[in-house]
C-alpha cells in the first residue's frame, strides 16, 4: 500500500535536488551524446542552427518528457508505462527497451566508443581485438561493482564520477570558444542538410537512445527519491520532476556547444565518418598528444556513468517482473551480456541498433505524450490502443528500411519501401508515423468522450422500455 506521509515531509534542500538532478545527468549522458553532436554539426555545417533545433527535440525534450511521463502516471519503470494496454504488451514493450538499451545495443557502446576512440588508436592494429576484450571487460566489472549495491547508485554517480566528467568538458569547452577553428556559419553543408535540416538532426537525436533510456531510469530515480524520504507518489513526482528539467536543461547547453564546436572543425578537416573521429581531431587540434588522452578519461568516465545506470535499471525492473532471480543476479547477467556484445565491435553495433531505434522510437513518443495528457482522458486504454495500433505499420516499415542492405535491398525489402514511400505521408522524412498516430489519436479520443453519451442514451431508452 502507498505510504500516506513522506518519511521526510521537510521540502529539499537545493543540495539534494543538485544530488539527483547530477544523478540524472549522468545516467543520461554518455559517450554517443558526446560523439553525435560533433559528428552533426560537421553533416549540418553552416545550417547547424536548424539542425541543433530539430536534434534538441527528440535528444532533449523529449527526454524530459519522458522524465515527466514517469511523474504524471506515478510510473516507477518502463513497465508502467505500457500498463493501460495491458500487461503482456506491457511487458514486451519493457523487455525490448531494456534489451535496446541494454546489452543487445546501449550498454555494450559504452564500452565501445570510449574504446575505438581514445583507447584503440594508441594500440598497435593486431592489438586491437584483445585491446578492446581487456578494456570491456575491466569496463564492465567496474559497472558491475559500482551498481552492486542499489544504494550507492546516487552517491557514486552523481557525487564523484559526474563532477570529474564536467570538469573535463569544460576544459575542451574553454578552448574551443576562446580560439574557434573557424566559423560556424560559414561552412559547407552537406547535402541531406541543405533543404532538410530540421529534420535529419531530430532523426539523429535519436541515436543518443536517451528517450528509451529516460523510461528505463525511471525505476532507478524513484529508487533514489525515496531514499532522501519523499516516499508518497505525488511528492516523488514533484522532485522527478523538477531535477529532470535541470539536468534536460544543462545537457541541452551542452548540445548546442557541441554541434558548434563540430561545426567549426571544418575550417580544418572534412567531414569525419563519425563523431568519435571528429571529437578526437578536435581535441588533438588544442591539446596534442595531452588532448587525446583527456579525450580517452573523459569519453570512459562519461560512458561508465550512463553503463552504471543501464545495468542497475536493467537489473530492476527485470527482478520486479522476474523475481525468481535477484537484483544482483540480475545485474550479473546484463553486465555479462553487454561485455560480450561489445566484443562485436563500434561499428556492427550502431549497424543493427538503427533499425530497432526506427522501430521503438514512435512507440515510445506516442506512449511518453500519451502518459503526459493521460490526466485528460484518464488513461482510457481505448485511446492507447487506437494510438498504438496506427502507430505500428509505420514503425515496422521503418525498421525493414533501416536494416542493413541484406534485409533492406532484398525484394521483400524493396517492396515494402515503396508502399511506404507512395502511401504515407512524410514517409522520405522518416515522419511517416506521425500522421496515423495523429489518426488513431482522434478516433481513440472521439471513442472515450462520445462513449458516455451513447452510454446514457441507451440506458434512457431503456427506461423507456421498461416503463411501458
Amino acid at each position: 500500500m502507498e505510504p500516506v506521509k513522506d518519511l521526510n515531509p521537510k521540502p529539499l534542500t537545493g543540495k539534494q535536488y543538485f544530488a539527483v538532478s547530477s544523478m540524472l545527468f549522468g545516467l543520461f549522458f554518455g559517450a554517443g551524446n558526446l560523439i553525435f553532436p560533433i559528428h552533426l554539426g560537421q553533416l549540418a555545417g553552416g545550417h547547424w542552427g536548424m539542425a541543433t533545433v530539430g536534434f534538441l527535440v527528440t535528444a532533449v525534450v523529449l527526454p524530459l518528457c519522458s522524465v515527466l511521463a514517469v511523474s504524471v502516471t506515478h510510473s516507477k519503470g518502463v513497465y508502467d508505462i505500457g500498463r493501460p494496454l495491458g500487461p503482456a504488451f506491457a511487458l514486451a514493450f519493457m523487455v525490448l527497451i531494456h534489451a535496446t538499451i541494454g546489452p543487445l545495443f546501449g550498454t555494450p557502446r559504452t564500452a565501445t566508443i570510449p574504446f575505438s576512440v581514445g583507447v584503440q588508436p594508441l594500440l598497435p592494429a593486431s592489438w586491437a581485438h584483445v585491446g578492446l576484450f581487456v578494456f570491456s571487460a575491466l569496463f564492465f566489472g567496474a559497472a558491475f561493482l559500482v551498481s552492486y549495491k542499489e544504494s550507492n547508485i546516487m552517491n557514486s554517480v552523481g557525487k564523484v564520477l559526474n563532477p570529474l566528467f564536467l570538469v573535463m568538458l569544460f576544459v575542451v569547452f574553454l578552448m574551443g570558444f576562446a580560439h574557434p577553428i573557424s566559423s560556424a556559419g560559414a561552412q559547407a553543408v552537406t547535402s541531406a542538410y541543405k533543404h532538410e535540416s530540421f529534420f535529419n538532426g531530430f532523426l539523429e537525436g535519436y541515436n543518443t537512445m536517451d528517450a528509451l533510456a529516460g523510461l528505463a531510469f525511471g525505476v532507478t530515480v524513484v529508487t533514489a527519491v525515496n531514499q532522501l524520504g519523499k516516499t508518497t507518489a505525488k511528492s516523488n513526482a514533484k522532485v522527478t520532476a523538477k531535477a529532470g528539467v535541470f539536468a534536460t536543461g544543462m545537457i541541452g547547453v551542452i548540445y548546442v556547444g557541441l554541434i558548434w564546436l563540430g561545426a567549426t572543425t571544418l575550417g580544418r578537416f572534412k567531414v569525419s565518418a563519425d563523431g568519435g573521429t571528429a571529437f578526437n581531431q578536435l581535441v588533438s587540434y588544442y591539446m596534442g598528444a595531452f588532448g587525446h588522452a583527456l579525450l580517452a578519461t573523459l569519453l570512459t568516465v562519461t560512458c561508465l556513468t550512463t553503463a552504471v545506470g543501464l545495468i542497475a535499471a536493467f537489473a530492476q525492473d527485470f527482478h520486479k517482473h522476474f523475481s525468481r532471480f535477484s537484483y544482483r543476479q540480475w545485474l550479473g547477467f546484463v553486465a555479462l551480456a553487454s561485455f560480450l556484445t561489445a566484443n562485436f565491435g563500434l561499428d556492427t553495433i550502431i549497424q543493427w541498433s538503427t533499425p530497432m531505434l526506427m522501430f521503438l522510437y514512435p512507440f515510445a513518443m506516442v506512449l511518453i505524450l500519451l502518459s503526459i495528457f493521460s490526466p485528460l482522458f484518464h488513461r482510457d486504454p481505448v485511446v492507447y490502443l487506437f494510438v498504438v495500433v496506427f502507430t505500428a505499420v509505420p514503425a515496422f516499415l521503418d525498421m525493414m528500411a533501416s536494416f542493413p542492405a541484406v534485409v533492406s535491398q532484398s525484394a521483400l525489402g524493396k517492396a515494402l519501401a515503396g508502399f511506404q514511400q507512395s502511401v504515407l505521408p512524410f514517409a522520405s522524412l522518416g515522419m511517416d508515423w506521425v500522421v496515423p498516430a495523429v489518426v488513431g489519436a482522434v478516433l481513440g479520443l472521439g471513442v472515450h468522450f462520445l462513449r458516455p453519451v451513447f452510454a446514457s442514451k441507451r440506458d434512457v431508452n431503456s427506461a423507456h422500455v421498461s416503463g411501458r
